[in-house]
C-alpha cells in the first residue's frame, strides 16, 4: 500500500519499488510507474496500484482418482502481473486518494482465477489415474498437467498475468485410506525387522553355541592334560620309590656288611683279648703259685695299700697300738685266740 501524507488539501503519495501506481486526472495520464512520488489532489485524482513483485499462491483442494477415490492436492503457483497497464484496466486496483488502501480485491479475484484454472487441469489429471498410480507419480503429472494448462489458458496473458512456477507439494488420500494402504507396507517392514530379528538371534545362539562347544573342548582338553599330568605323576612317584627301595635295599646291604665285618673285627679282638688275658692270668697265677707267701702277702698288702682311700691323719690309742704290736710279735703273725 501506498504511503500518502496530507499538507493543507493536498495528498503526497510515494510508492514502493514493488508497486506500479497509474494517477490519472480528469481521465487523463498524470503520472505513471513503479516507485513514483508526486503531489496531487484528492478531488480530481483517481489513483490505482499494482503490486509487480512475484506472489506465492497456496492452493489445496480435493479430487477424485479413476478407481473413485478421494485425493487431497497441496500444490503452490508463483505468478506476478507482467502488464500493469493491463491488469488496471481488467481488474479493480483503484486506491482511496486519502487512505491509498484498495477499494475492492483484486489479489483474491486473481487467486480465484488461479486456484480454479489448476484445480480443473488436477481434477483432469487424477481423474484418468487410479489412486496407487497417482500416489507413486502423481505429483509429477499433476504439476506437468497444471503447468501446461495455465501456460496455454489465453484468460491469463489477456489479465497480464505470467505464471513463474508450479510446485505440487503432496497429492494425499484420506486419513482410513492412507492407513490402510500402509498397513501391507508396514507388516512388511515389520516382517522385515522381524527376520532381521531372529537372524541376529541365531546368529547369536550360534555364536554362544559355538563359544560353549569351544569351551567343553577346552575343558575336556584340560581333563585330558590333567589325567596326563597325574599318570605322569604317579609314574615319577613309583619311579622314585623304587629308586629310594633300592638306594634303601643298597645302603641297607652296605650296613650290614659293615656291620657284619665290625662284629667280626670285634670278635676277633675280643678273642685275642681274651686269649691274652687268659695268658696274662696263667701267667700270673704261675707266679703267685711259684712265689713265697711271705712275699703274696707283702703284695696283697701294698694293694690293699693302694685302694684305699687317702688318710690325712691317724689317732692311735694306746689301747689299738699295744693290740696291733701284740699280734706283730706273735709267731706266725696269729692274733690273740688263734684268729689269723
Amino acid at each position: 500500500m501506498a504511503d500518502i501524507s496530507r499538507r493543507l488539501g493536498w495528498r503526497h503519495l510515494r510508492s514502493a519499488p514493488t508497486a506500479h501506481i497509474r494517477h490519472l486526472r480528469r481521465g487523463r495520464l498524470v503520472h505513471e510507474g513503479a516507485g513514483v512520488s508526486f503531489w496531487y489532489r484528492p478531488l480530481t485524482a483517481a489513483l490505482s496500484e499494482v503490486p509487480v513483485d512475484d506472489r506465492e499462491l497456496a492452493m489445496a483442494f480435493h479430487a477424485r482418482t479413476s478407481d473413485f477415490q478421494d485425493v487431497t492436492v497441496q500444490a503452490t503457483v508463483t505468478f506476478r502481473i507482467s502488464s500493469p497497464e493491463t491488469a488496471a484496466a481488467r481488474l479493480d486496483f483503484s486506491v482511496d486518494p486519502d487512505t491509498g488502501a484498495w477499494r475492492g480485491a483484486p489479489l483474491e479475484q486473481l487467486s480465484t482465477l488461479l486456484t480454479e484454472i489448476a484445480q480443473q487441469h488436477a481434477l483432469d489429471a487424477l481423474a484418468r489415474t487410479p489412486l496407487a498410480e497417482s500416489l507413486v507419480s502423481g505429483v509429477a503429472a499433476v504439476r506437468q498437467q497444471i503447468a501446461e494448462g495455465l501456460a496455454a489458458e489465453p484468460r491469463l496473458p489477456d489479465t497480464g498475468i505470467e505464471v513463474v512456477a508450479v510446485r505440487v507439494v503432496a497429492v494425499r488420500p484420506e486419513p482410513e485410506v492412507e492407513r490402510a494402504l500402509r498397513t501391507p507396507a508396514r507388516e512388511l517392514i515389520q516382517q522385515e525387522a522381524d527376520r532381521a530379528t531372529y537372524e541376529r538371534r541365531a546368529v547369536a545362539v550360534e555364536h554362544e553355541r559355538t563359544i560353549a562347544e569351544n569351551e567343553l573342548a577346552s575343558r575336556i582338553e584340560l581333563a585330558r592334560r590333567e589325567e596326563r599330568l597325574v599318570e605322569q605323576r604317579g609314574t615319577n612317584a613309583r619311579r622314585e620309590a623304587e629308586e629310594e627301595a633300592a638306594a634303601d635295599a643298597v645302603r641297607a646291604a652296605a650296613e650290614a656288611d659293615r656291620t657284619v665285618r665290625l662284629a667280626r673285627a670285634q670278635a676277633e679282638a675280643e678273642r685275642e683279648t681274651g686269649a691274652a688275658r687268659a695268658q696274662a692270668r696263667a701267667a700270673w697265677l704261675r707266679a703267685h703259685g711259684e712265689a713265697d707267701p711271705a712275699t703274696l702277702h707283702a703284695l696283697a698288702v701294698h694293694r690293699l695299700a693302694d685302694n684305699l682311700p687317702r688318710i690325712d691323719s691317724v689317732t692311735l690309742s694306746p689301747d689299738v697300738l699295744t693290740g696291733l704290736l701284740a699280734r706283730l710279735q706273735a709267731p706266725g703273725g696269729a692274733a690273740p685266740g688263734g684268729q689269723r
